[in-house]
């Protein structure tokens, strides 16, 4: 489903959000399929070639790092004798991605652990990356991108741009081991489960329609005396639906997925206003009404203003100057405006209305909290 964003003039952002006659969403956006997966992978390296901007004295584990490192090139040294700040200890994570195989290439990011300052120049010693099975899916190792640097002047003058203490290392990371994705093919006829990335049973329950209408043609009963055609779809919930593949597509499950993802799907969603009362935003959906419900706002301010005067004593007099502090205490309330919504309002309707009374946007917030309370608002109030 596509939305049109329509901006009210008010002091801050309020996006209204209108369905739009579409065909609908791809099942692609909508779900992904069990098992096919990224996997997350965690590392621990040294950058070397550092232009004095590494660890200092205080890091000690970027030290001994580096003791190690030499020990299996067989240069012995201990580590309380090393003192070089060229070297940084960081973190390197990384992505795999789902059916990866041995030979293929990811993108890594280091990020300093210790006191290192700068990570712009240096190169990312071999590294392995370990999976949440402790196995290694890849090693990384090359020259570290910053984006940023830091130039430093005299006088303890210094300038930062972006944020030089993580880098990123294109194509950095060489797969070993093939990534632990679920074979589509290892069990026919057990079913693909497509999952929800919103769980919604509307949803749930027009994805499953829409796949038995595209691989069940026609009726649903198969020829003359025999039994009804068993459904290729079925929603499990509100977030799973099981596809069992038809015969014709048995063993080209990936042909079969491709065809899953074109399919188009009418979503539903529930009826939502997400406000974020620190930035004065509010974001609602069109599908929410209000009760017939008759607001009354205004607004009491009370402001209190200290000046100090100075009183001057009359020439050759015995009088000292003196700093006298006037007090003034004004009162300013505004009469309360007046806004009455029939039944079946739509919020679009809430926000003309309070807008053509001159509403700001925190009144607007504080308003419809008032209606969530009253039982008017027929909608989810989400605040962030």
């Amino acid at each position: 489903m596509r939305f049109l964003l329509r901006f009210v003039p008010l002091f801050a952002p309020v996006l209204l959000l209108s369905a739009a006659s579409t065909p609908g969403t791809r099942l692609k956006e909508l779900a992904s399929i069990e098992g096919v997966r990224d996997n997350q992978l965690i590392g621990y390296g040294i950058v070397v070639g550092l232009n004095g901007t590494g660890d200092r004295r205080q890091t000690v584990f970027s030290a001994q790092s580096l003791t190690n490192l030499l020990n299996q090139m067989g240069v012995t040294v201990p580590s309380t004798a090393i003192r070089v700040n060229n070297t940084a200890a960081v973190l390197v994570t990384a992505t795999l991605p789902p059916y990866s195989r041995a030979g293929s290439r990811i993108d890594v990011t280091a990020a300093a652990i210790g006191d290192a300052a700068n990570l712009q120049g240096g190169i990312l010693v071999l590294a392995s990356l370990r999976g949440v099975d402790g196995q290694i899916y890849a090693v990384a190792q090359g020259p570290v991108v910053t984006g940023g640097f830091i130039a430093s002047g005299g006088s303890g003058n210094k300038s930062t741009v972006n944020h030089p203490t993580v880098g990123r290392i294109p194509n950095g990371a060489l797969i070993e081991r093939p990534a632990p994705t679920a074979s589509l093919d290892a069990t026919p006829g057990a079913g693909i489960r497509l999952q929800l990335a919103r769980a919604d049973f509307t949803t749930a329950a027009r994805i499953a329609e829409s796949i038995n209408k595209r691989f069940r043609p026609g009726a649903a009963a198969g020829a003359e005396g025999e039994p009804p055609l068993p459904p290729v779809a079925r929603a499990e919930n509100s977030a799973a639906v099981l596809v069992t593949p038809p015969k014709a597509w048995q063993g080209r499950s990936a042909e079969f997925i491709s065809e899953l993802e074109r399919l188009t799907v009418e979503t539903d969603r529930v009826a939502r206003v997400v406000v974020n009362e620190r930035t004065g935003t509010i974001v609602m959906g069109s599908e929410v009404r209000i009760s017939p419900v008759a607001i009354l706002h205004g607004n009491l301010t009370i402001e209190v203003s200290t000046a100090f005067d100075v009183s001057q004593p009359k020439p050759f007099s015995q009088g000292t100057t003196e700093v006298v502090p006037r007090v003034d205490v004004g009162v300013k309330e505004e009469k309360a405006r007046n806004v009455v919504l029939t039944n079946g309002a739509s919020v679009e309707e809430l926000i003309r209305a309070l807008s053509a009374v001159g509403t700001t946007p925190r009144d607007i917030i504080a308003i419809l909290q008032n209606l969530k309370s009253a039982g008017a608002l027929e909608a989810e109030l989400e605040v962030i």
